[in-house]
C-alpha cells in the first residue's frame, strides 16, 4: 500500500490520457439531469408549428467551438425535425462561416433543401445597425445570401419581412454580442429569443433569463450534452461530458489512493 504515493505521475497521465481518448471513441452515455433553462430552449422551439420560420445567429469563433458547435448541430437539427424554416446568419466574420458548415451538414443528413428549408442570409459588419435593420426588412439587411444570391427570390423567405414573422430567435455567442440581440431585436421589438453561451459567459446571461428578456439558456458543454439528450442524440457534447467525468473519476481515485499510500507509509515508519 505504501508504494501507491510513490506512482510515476507521467503513468497516471497516460491512465487518463487512454481513458478519455477511449471514451470519445466508444461514448457511455451517461444520463445527466436535464435543467430548466435549458429544456426551456427545447419547449420553445417544439411547441413551434411545421414551416414556422426561425432565426439563428451563430456569433462566435474557433476558440469556443469545442462548447458552441455541439449546441448548435443539436438546435439546428432539432428545427430540421420540427419542419421550421431556418434562417441563419452570423454578425461576427468567422461566426458566418461556422454557421454555413453548421447548416449544410445537418441538411445534407436530414434531407433538407436549400432555399426551402433554410437559407443562410450571410454576414453584416456593424451589428447595432444590422440587428436595428432587420426590425424594418430583412432583405433589405441582407439583398444576398451567403451564396451571394438575391435572398427575396428564395421560397423560405415567403412571407417573412421582419421579426414580426419569426417567433422565435436563437443566439450563440461566445461574447457579448447577445446582448445586442436582447437590447435591439428584444427590447425594441419584441422579438422573443433563447441563447446558447459559453459557459464562462452564462453568467452574464443568467440575469437576462431570470427577468424574462431570454427564455431559456443553453450554458456551455454540459447544456449541450443536455439538449442532445432530449433530442436523443449522441453528439460531441456527450461523448466529451463522458470524457470529462470518466477523468474526474481518475482524478479523484488517483488522489484517494495517494492518500491512502501515504497514511500506509507514515504508519509503517511508526511501527519502525
Amino acid at each position: 500500500m505504501a508504494r501507491l504515493g510513490q506512482v510515476d505521475r507521467r503513468i497516471l497521465y497516460l491512465a487518463i490520457a487512454v481513458a478519455v481518448v477511449g471514451i470519445l471513441f466508444r461514448p457511455l452515455g451517461l444520463r445527466i439531469p436535464v435543467t430548466d433553462e435549458v429544456r426551456r430552449v427545447y419547449d420553445a422551439i417544439e411547441e413551434l408549428p411545421a414551416r414556422t420560420p426561425i432565426l439563428i445567429s451563430f456569433d462566435f469563433g474557433a476558440p469556443s467551438m469545442p462548447e458552441l458547435y455541439p449546441m448548435t448541430v443539436a438546435v439546428v437539427r432539432h428545427c430540421f425535425r420540427r419542419d421550421l424554416r431556418v434562417l441563419g446568419l452570423g454578425l461576427l466574420p468567422e461566426g458566418a462561416s461556422i454557421g454555413a458548415e453548421v447548416l449544410d451538414s445537418v441538411a445534407d443528413e436530414m434531407g433538407r433543401v436549400y432555399g426551402v428549408d433554410y437559407v443562410h442570409l450571410g454576414y453584416k459588419p456593424q451589428i447595432e445597425a444590422a440587428i436595428l435593420g432587420m426590425g424594418e426588412d430583412i432583405v433589405r439587411v441582407f439583398p444576398r445570401d451567403f451564396r451571394s444570391q438575391p435572398t427575396a427570390e428564395y421560397p423560405v423567405m415567403d412571407g417573412i419581412e421582419n421579426y414580426r414573422d419569426i417567433p422565435l430567435m436563437v443566439g450563440f455567442a461566445s461574447g457579448t454580442e447577445m446582448v445586442l440581440w436582447i437590447q435591439y431585436a428584444g427590447a425594441r421589438y419584441g422579438q422573443r429569443i433563447v441563447s446558447g453561451a459559453a459557459a464562462v459567459m452564462a453568467t452574464v446571461f443568467y440575469p437576462y433569463l431570470d427577468s424574462g428578456q431570454i427564455e431559456g439558456l443553453i450554458p456551455g458543454l454540459r447544456g449541450a450534452s443536455e439538449y442532445e439528450q432530449l433530442i436523443g442524440m449522441t453528439g460531441r457534447a456527450s461523448r466529451g461530458m463522458d470524457a470529462q467525468s470518466v477523468a474526474h473519476l481518475l482524478i479523484i481515485g488517483c488522489i484517494i489512493l495517494g492518500n491512502v499510500g501515504y497514511l500506509a507509509s507514515r504508519s509503517r515508519r511508526g511501527e519502525g
